[in-house]
This record gives C-alpha cells, sequence and structure tokens, in this order.
C-alpha cells in the first residue's frame, strides 16, 4: 500500500474511535481493532484483531495504566487509550520539564504529564486527527489541566521550534509512521540539549522480515509497520541520539513486543553521524567526531 494510503487508513481508523469515545464511551481499543484483515497467523496471536468481535487486547490500552493514574483523568480520556505501555514509567518526568506526546490521542499520556511536571512545567500533543484533538480538548476542560497545549500536525513534522522540550515521549504511534527516519530526526530537533526520549512502541525481533512482520498482523493495528530491535537502535544513532535502548516487556504478537525505547540528546551539540560522513572535511573529522564533547556552533562541520 503506498503511503498516503496506509496515511489516511490510520487516519480514518482513529477518528472513528475519537468519535465512537465521543459519542457512546465505548473503548477505543475495540474500534480500532475491529474489522482488521489478518491472515491466520496473526488471527492465532491476536483473537481481538481477527475475529474476536473487538474485544479488548490485554496488552494495548488502558489496562497497562494503574488504577490511581486512571482515577486522575475523565472516563473518555481513558477510554481512549490506543497505547501498548505507559510511557510515563519510562520517562521519568520532573516539576518544571516541557513534554511532547507525539501521537497523543485522547490525551491520556498529556494529562499525566502535565500533572507530573506541575504549574511550572508544560505538555505538548501533536496528533493529525481532528476527532481525537476535540476529544483530547474536551478531556483536559473536563479534567481542569491547564498546563497543556494540543496540536495539530504530523510526526514526521513536528509543529514546534527547534529546543522546544525537554523530553518526548509516544505511546504505540511511530510504529504507524511511514517515514520512521523522519520522525526520529524531528525528534532530536525538538529535544533541547540533554533532552531525553522515553518511548512505547512495539518492536520487532531482529530475524523478522517486513513480510513477517505483515504476516501477524495490520499496520493500523500497530504491527506490520514495527521496527526491529536493532533497526530502531540504528535509526536513533544515524540521528545523532546516544544512549539508546530498546527493552522488550511483554509480547504482542509471536515475536512482536510491546517495548520501552530510550535515547539522549547530547547535552553539547557537535554533528550527528549522518552529518560528520557527509560534510566533515579530513582535517576536522578528527576535532568534531573525536570522544570529546562541542559547545554548538564549535564543531568542525558547522
Amino acid at each position: 500500500m503506498a503511503n498516503a494510503g496506509v496515511r489516511e487508513q490510520v487516519r480514518a481508523r482513529y477518528a472513528a474511535a475519537a468519535t465512537a469515545v465521543s459519542a457512546t464511551g465505548r473503548d477505543a481499543l475495540a474500534v480500532v481493532d475491529a474489522d482488521q484483515c489478518c491472515t491466520p497467523t496473526a488471527a492465532e496471536a491476536n483473537v481481538s484483531c481477527c475475529g474476536g468481535g473487538g474485544a479488548v487486547d490485554a496488552a494495548f490500552g488502558s489496562a497497562l495504566y494503574s488504577a490511581g493514574e486512571q482515577g486522575e483523568l475523565p472516563a473518555k480520556a481513558v477510554a481512549a487509550s490506543l497505547g501498548c505501555g505507559n510511557p510515563l514509567a519510562v520517562a521519568e518526568l520532573h516539576e518544571g520539564e516541557r513534554v511532547l506526546d507525539l501521537g497523543s490521542g485522547g490525551g491520556i499520556d498529556v494529562l499525566l504529564s502535565a500533572r507530573r511536571v506541575g504549574d511550572t512545567g508544560f505538555a505538548y500533543g501533536v496528533d493529525m486527527t481532528e476527532e481525537m484533538l476535540a476529544l483530547a480538548r474536551g478531556n483536559a476542560t473536563k479534567a481542569g489541566v491547564n498546563n497543556v497545549e494540543f496540536r495539530k500536525g504530523t510526526i514526521e513534522n513536528i509543529p514546534l521550534p527547534d529546543n522546544a522540550v525537554n523530553v518526548v515521549i509516544s505511546n504505540c504511534v511511530i510504529n504507524l509512521s511511514t517515514d520512521k527516519t523522519a520522525v526520529l530526526a524531528e525528534m532530536f530537533r525538538v529535544l533541547a540539549p540533554g533532552g531525553r526520549v522515553g518511548v512505547s512502541d512495539v518492536v520487532a525481533e531482529d530475524h523478522l522480515t517486513p513480510a513477517d512482520r505483515a504476516e501477524r498482523g495490520s499496520y493500523v493495528g500497530c504491527i506490520a509497520g514495527a521496527l526491529t530491535r536493532q533497526e530502531y537502535l540504528d535509526g536513533l544513532t544515524v540521528v545523532g541520539f546516544v544512549d539508546t535502548e530498546v527493552v522488550f516487556t511483554h509480547e504482542a504478537a509471536p515475536g512482536m513486543h510491546g517495548a520501552i525505547v530510550r535515547a539522549t540528546k547530547p547535552a553539547t551539540e557537535c554533528c550527528p553521524p549522518a552529518e560528520q560522513q557527509a560534510c566533515c572535511q579530513p582535517e576536522d573529522k578528527a576535532g568534531c567526531c573525536g570522544t570529546g564533547h562541542h559547545a554548538a556552533g564549535e564543531c568542525g562541520c558547522r
């Protein structure tokens, strides 16, 4: 399927989920899972996707949040949860930090983040779906949370300036992108030096080919588009992140796992590895590409 077709399929399915939550309070995960076209292999792995009538899979959604976290939020924010983990537990947010949630959906992670960073901090959510943005803004109003803003945009072209946030979180959304290289580069761009990534995502074991992943589930169901663990680590490193790790937490389908993804933007910027290879002159490489850190603007590539 062409990239534009995949994006529209994702947008339409998640718009329908938001509409169902807003109108009836129905669990969004049941809407996303319903009517998926899966192979027999995937059916055995995930009956909610392939014939379970939209029953909610415990590997995804609000079941991954504690009762206390769910109790902090409006019921519709909880019902709209579609993730494969709990990025707040991964990111270890602190008072006063600025947080960005990629693919913020109904707002569960943005609202919880806003509570964690307090009045001196701020939480942004970016989503491409008008229906999800409307649901999230309504949930923020109902929750009485004011230090939040939901912006329309794509995660491949984040509507925030450079160095805007301290933390980037995301919950089972990066696997839905058809240009993950752009997403990782945008995460690096909007993070301030020293900022960090704390992402939950579906990740494949390294031996699974793209065809293997497609056999296990659909793109919109967060399976077919997943990166392998090594692809994730390589992608993060190429755009400039350090201290990268991908840790599997629970199985979502055979060979496919909910995972914690962490990385850090260096506190003092030099050239990302790809730029070093592309633009450094040989005489500059020793200074730019050595083991020491360099302040922004002092790099031999610049």
